[in-house]
């Protein structure tokens, strides 16, 4: 258990400095007593008020020990089960994105249509971003913040070519740190265990992970982006697939080169068939935010802090309730 307020415990040492008033007060009141005679009688009933008057103020005393407690806020760690989603956003960031068949260009028209589809995800929902050109980079770990995850997406710029597989690669170890992430080891010396590859599963039966691979399809630089859909394949992992850009084309002026680029749909196509996934065309963008329909949820334990501020107060509360009431029961009077 841990506290949000943990100096307000050092209120805790007011309880020594009360309990010695209260003893000083109950033996004023007991000396007056005995002087007008009410303190008279016999020994068994003295011994049986005395043994029964010390209850509610045991009580009392415990009620303000817990309260204090409750002022400094416990926190307790719990096992919370929880529905999750991974969703890795997968953006071409080569120098193709910088066309303009798709106003005001390819990557504007990603960003536009992603941001839409990020505000629309629920809480449980997790989202990466990876920019992948000549290679594959997460630029954004998985998480829940949206502001995040939003701001990432915004900083992407147009860069070199096209590797479709880097992308495909960076999106499944982004996918792998969420669902299996690494034990703690403090032997940072220590050497790695081997590890072995899984067995293949269906295609797309992993329906909680999903990889969002926005791109214009143009393959330039190695490797083979359908060994990297297979592998993605075997991993139940589906990829969507959302083309950017037309089939006609535009020319770019790249370093004085003229340089054409077109919508490759076919690779695109041929991607998301391998892993049981679906492919968007550019003018469909508005309904990326329907990509979340198919994806599925996994329960999954997590530990989180929970304040638990309330049951210390409550309990305070009925004990101060108890010790006052058993007080004016047996003692006509409170602690």
């Amino acid at each position: 258990m841990s506290f949000i307020w943990p100096q307000l415990l050092l209120s805790i040492a007011l309880v020594p400095l009360g309990l010695a008033l209260y003893r000083w007060l109950d033996r004023r009141r007991r000396a007056a007593m005995a002087q007008t005679g009410l303190g008279v009688g016999s020994g068994t009933v003295r011994r049986s008020v005395g043994l029964r008057g010390r209850i509610p103020a045991v009580l009392f005393v415990a009620g303000l020990v817990v309260l204090m407690v409750a002022l400094a806020r416990p926190q307790a760690t719990v096992d919370l089960p929880r529905s999750e989603g991974i969703v890795i956003l997968a953006f071409d960031v080569s120098g193709s994105m910088a066309a303009d068949d798709l106003k005001p260009t390819r990557m504007e028209a990603a960003k536009a249509a992603t941001q839409a589809f990020v505000q629309a995800q629920p809480a449980g929902v997790v989202i990466g971003v990876v920019a992948f050109s000549d290679a594959g980079l997460s630029v954004q770990a998985p998480s829940d913040d949206q502001a995040t995850i939003l701001a990432a997406i915004k900083r992407l710029q147009p860069e070199r070519g096209t590797s479709l597989a880097q992308g495909i690669t960076a999106s499944l170890a982004e996918i792998d740190k969420v669902e299996n992430p690494p034990p703690t080891d403090y032997y940072t010396n220590r050497s790695p265990a081997p590890t072995t590859s899984p067995a293949p599963v269906p295609a797309g039966s992993d329906s909680s992970a999903l990889i969002v691979l926005i791109t214009d399809g143009e393959n330039t630089q190695p490797p083979d982006p359908s060994a990297a859909a297979q592998a993605a394949a075997n991993r139940g992992v589906r990829i969507d697939t959302l083309g950017i850009g037309s089939a006609a084309g535009t020319t770019l002026d790249i370093n004085g080169f003229k340089v054409h680029t077109q919508l490759d749909p076919a690779a695109l196509q041929q991607i998301s068939t391998t892993t049981d996934g679906t492919y968007y065309a550019a003018q469909d963008t508005q309904d990326l935010t329907k990509i979340y329909d198919d994806l599925g949820s996994r329960l999954v334990v997590k530990p989180e802090s929970i304040e638990i501020t309330a049951l210390f107060a409550g309990a305070s509360v009925l004990l101060l309730a108890v010790g006052g009431l058993t007080s004016l029961a047996w003692l006509g009077r409170l602690p």
